[in-house]
């Protein structure tokens, strides 16, 4: 994609055309290639018009039915923030009084959007032209031109006193491949992080595996899980800081808690036709992120706590909501006599512990009839898959093995899921 083919992909012309390939797309591509220039669609613009209503189809689970209206690149749309965490991102910014808000690095304008729709005035700033030139149509297609401009530049550049609010998603990846150096971020970390000194109200979207020690003294670090999958964190800095760690667990596909287990209900994350992403329900936990929780045995409960709180340390603040145990230091997985409900884990009911050995586990899933199992693991070396063939599985029961280190000792688990409450 090029600004030319954006250009006339945004034509009368092209409008009939991105609406042909909606109706073609998600088959056989050159079939559908084919139907669109049967049309007397040009190849190029027949190739450029499948390609944006391929990312369309690929964008509505993050951006809801507006995907429809909008462009993308396909780096673009890989990187942009879920829908759902933008807007309650967004929401948290105008909450804490954030009017103006400049969206340093602001790509698609994923983040701006959900700004711009809690009524905040937000100028981003992007350094490629084509995906600056995207952003802007997008606050066009979905409305919002009045309140998210978009100028292409150099986000170091930007006049912050011009705003009262700063969020910047430094570019993580260049050339296709992920950049792991900070220092090698665009822009770079060191101004990233010297964003808070000069504006109080400044969010950083970072990725999740970020080093504790990168993060700046009194900024609150947060970890997001979304459907038990760790999505993103984000450092809170200044006036923003409200506590030094936060695990939010969101949902977008309803029922009790991130992992399916017992555990208040969490709403259904819908949009609605402006691309409002409707709240759900944000499960957080709070902490120092420095304690650590109490070593005990194997008990009849054990719970695989979500992503989001294992990256954020909270491990020993679920512990005590749980009055649970680790079984080995450096291994998350809690141990408790009760199950308790929790959106903060998942919990299985533990039938037999024995020291890891391939042949007395596949001896007693053959003795016990299992055929389908589950595998999860902390603290193992082995492949799930690896040990799902060598198992030879042949019954028709169900059964969830845990592959853990108990006292520093290799131990599987054999667990059956508690039921939601």
């Amino acid at each position: 994609m090029d600004l030319e083919q954006l250009a006339e992909l945004r034509t009368p012309e092209g409008s009939a055309a991105l609406a042909a390939a909606a109706e073609v797309a998600g088959g056989d591509p050159l079939a559908a290639a084919a139907a669109l220039r049967s049309t007397g669609v040009p190849a190029g613009l027949a190739a450029a018009a499948l390609t944006q209503a391929e990312l369309r189809r690929r964008a509505v689970g993050k951006f809801g039915a507006i995907a429809a209206r909008m462009f993308f690149t396909r780096a673009g749309l890989e990187q942009a923030t879920r829908g759902v965490v933008a807007q309650r991102r967004a929401d948290r910014l105008r909450a804490a009084g954030v009017t103006t808000l400049a969206d340093l690095g602001c790509g698609l304008g994923a983040d701006a959007l959900a700004a711009a729709r809690a009524g905040i005035r937000v100028y981003g700033v992007e350094a490629d032209p084509v995906t600056a030139a995207m952003a802007a149509a997008n606050a066009e297609a979905t409305g919002l031109a009045d309140r998210f401009t978009v100028e292409c530049g150099d986000a170091t550049e930007f006049d912050v006193s011009r705003v009262d609010g700063v969020f910047c998603d430094p570019a993580r990846r260049r050339s296709g491949r992920r950049i792991f150096d900070p220092n090698a971020y665009s822009p770079p970390w060191d101004f990233v992080v010297g964003l808070a000194e000069r504006v109080p109200r400044t969010v950083v979207k970072v990725a999740p595996g970020l080093d504790h020690a990168l993060i700046p003294p009194g900024a609150e670090a947060e970890w997001v899980s979304v459907d038990g999958d760790l999505v993103e964190a984000a450092l809170w800095c200044g006036e923003l800081a409200a506590v030094p760690r936060r695990a939010t667990v969101l949902t977008e596909k309803g029922g009790p808690g991130a992992s399916g287990n017992a555990g208040p209900a969490v709403a259904t994350h819908r949009q609605t036709g402006t691309g409002r992403a409707e709240a759900p329900v944000a499960h957080e936990l709070t902490g120092s992120g420095t304690v650590e929780a109490p070593v005990g045995p194997v008990r009849r409960y054990v719970y695989d706590p979500d992503p989001a709180v294992v990256r954020a340390h909270l491990v020993a603040e679920l512990a005590g909501e749980l009055d649970a145990t680790l079984g080995d230091p450096a291994i998350a997985y809690l141990y408790a006599e009760t199950p308790t409900p929790t959106p903060f884990g998942r919990c299985l009911e533990v039938t037999d512990v024995l020291p890891f050995s391939l042949k007395r586990l596949r001896a007693l899933l053959r003795e016990r009839r299992v055929g389908r199992v589950e595998i999860l693991k902390r603290g193992s070396a082995l492949e799930p898959e690896k040990l799902r063939r060598d198992l030879k599985l042949t019954g028709n029961e169900p059964a969830s093995l845990l592959l853990t280190r108990v006292a520093g000792a290799p131990t599987v688990l054999i667990a059956r899921p508690v039921p939601p409450a």
